[in-house]
């Protein structure tokens, strides 16, 4: 293959435009807005440091490195809520290799003394952006296990997961990609989902409902983490299919059908971690 054509090959790999889009969006967001946000910053960065680890992104690893500056936002709308806000860029220094000493200490303060880190959705299912119970708590949970030092607070988010009964689809992916190896967690979750697939491939925030890119892209990376792999060709066809011509996602709203940077770029990053972590190409 020619050089010419084997850079138009790799240029057209899903994956591929998915990081370049965002990419873009992740440096332009504060170069243009002059502040961080949680959706760019936080969720977009995360998983390009996991897709792409030399990937420079240097104003926003300069801006993880820094816990204490991370509610100095500037008045970006993305921090609205503070707890989820330092979950979302704990996450991102995670996947960075940063030291989690600081930030990891300003997560496990949020945490609920049932084990939980507490996100209100208004009752509605969790969405990129906006996360929910379930999904916090997964990903603050992750945060302290990689930092190490917080057992007792880990023993609690386990026992919690052990317990909570999943409202939602997204609950469910949640909780058992906390727990994909919990005999309980997997009684209690993996019906749900299974009998819950669209016919299109996707999967919606509840049974019954249409499939929605990020609902898909949460229970693929469970489903991928609890060895069950069955659905998961026809989880990966349905994202291929939505991916938009410029490497996003359109957003995944609660409701449904909604306009929402914040999440569209939100979306964006989960569907694209689900492609990344499923890639037979990749294991």
């Amino acid at each position: 293959m020619s050089p010419v054509l084997a850079l138009f090959w790799l240029a057209a790999v899903p994956e591929q435009r998915a990081i370049d889009y965002l990419a873009r969006e992740v440096e332009r967001w504060p170069r243009e807005n002059h502040c961080y946000s949680c959706h760019n910053n936080g969720d977009g960065a995360r998983v390009l440091f996991r897709a792409a680890p030399g990937i420079a992104l240097a104003g926003t690893r300069e801006w993880l490195s820094h816990p204490g500056n991370w509610e100095k936002g500037g008045g970006n709308p993305g921090f609205n809520n503070a707890t989820l806000a330092r979950i979302q860029f704990a996450a991102a220094l995670a996947e960075m290799g940063g030291n989690l000493r600081a930030a990891a200490e300003l997560v496990a303060r949020d945490q609920k003394p049932d084990g939980r880190w507490e996100i209100d959705t208004g009752g509605l299912p969790g969405a990129p952006a906006t996360y929910g119970t379930a999904l916090a708590t997964y990903m603050a949970r992750r945060t302290l296990e990689r930092a190490g030092r917080f057992a007792d607070a880990i023993r609690r988010a386990d026992r919690w997961f052990e317990n909570a009964e999943p409202n939602s689809i997204t609950d469910a992916a949640a909780i058992l990609l906390a727990r994909p190896r919990s005999k309980t967690v997997r009684s209690r979750c993996l019906p749900t989902i299974l009998g819950a697939q669209t016919s299109d491939g996707g999967w919606g925030p509840q049974r019954g409902a249409p499939a929605e890119v990020f609902d898909t892209a949460l229970v693929l990376l469970a489903l991928q983490a609890a060895g069950e792999r069955g659905p998961i060709e026809r989880g990966r066809a349905y994202l291929l299919a939505r991916q938009e011509s410029y490497g996003g996602w359109q957003e995944t709203t609660r409701p449904t059908g909604n306009t929402s940077y914040a999440e569209h770029i939100s979306t964006t990053a989960w569907a694209l971690e689900a492609l990344l972590a499923t890639n037979p190409k990749r294991q």
